[in-house]
């Protein structure tokens, strides 16, 4: 494993994608990116996230997942569902099931193609709105499912795992990426770049983490 330096990158374009993608760059020598068209509300995301491999100078390939939206009605793929916080312990509205299942599993076979044996996603157990795909114990499975599968060893990255977004923005920060991070990425659910509309639950996380990296820096800086 260690002679192979090769790795695709699960690629949507927001904060946390391009955080590992940075990261990726940094450790291996050859990186390719993926993106999955699952008719996000906002197309805005793909055009963005190909923005950024164009950038970055990286392979981006766009999978067509159209299929989601019919199995997995939810409020990034429907117009009409409000996108909110989950209460009383349920899934917020934009829980896609099964979204992380299929999205690693193809990556992996597309790393299968290009003859990667690595596969870096953005999904976090400390800062994931109750997302069951974006627990360390899934990916973990599904890491030996896809070996299993395909009769091979792949590893599945998590460089975000354990960290909330404080932690994200003081390892973009460290990548030399802080301020590509925060101006060309995209992790709003309305489709607004950058800083996002300040309103909705993604961008309330990315705010909160912000500002609380921000006031660390200066705190290390006196």
């Amino acid at each position: 494993m260690e002679k192979n330096n090769k790795a695709v990158v699960v690629f949507s374009g927001g904060q946390d994608s391009t955080t590992c993608l940075f990261w990726a760059l940094k450790k291996f020598d050859h990186v390719e990116v993926v993106t999955f068209d699952y008719n996000q509300r906002h197309k805005e995301e793909i055009e963005v996230a190909k923005e950024i491999a164009g950038d970055l100078n990286v392979k981006h390939h766009v999978i067509d997942m159209s299929l989601l939206n019919q199995l997995a009605p939810n409020a990034l793929t429907r117009d009409d569902i409000e996108v909110k916080a989950g209460e009383n312990g349920e899934l917020p509205s934009t829980f896609v099931p099964g979204r992380n299942l299929l999205f690693l599993s193809f990556a992996t076979i597309i790393a299968n193609q290009i003859g990667a044996k690595h596969v870096v996603t953005g999904v976090c157990e400390t800062d994931f709105s109750g997302y069951p795909d974006c627990r360390d114990v899934f990916v973990k499975s599904l890491n030996v499912t896809l070996n299993l599968s395909m009769d091979d060893q792949f590893v599945i990255h998590t460089p975000l795992m354990w960290l909330d977004k404080a932690e994200t923005w003081e390892m973009a920060d460290e990548l030399d990426a802080f301020t590509y991070v925060r101006e060309k990425t995209l992790t709003c659910y309305n489709g607004v770049r950058g800083d996002g509309c300040g309103e909705c639950p993604a961008c309330n996380l990315r705010l909160n983490g912000l500002e609380t990296y921000l006031e660390k820096r200066e705190e290390v800086a006196k």
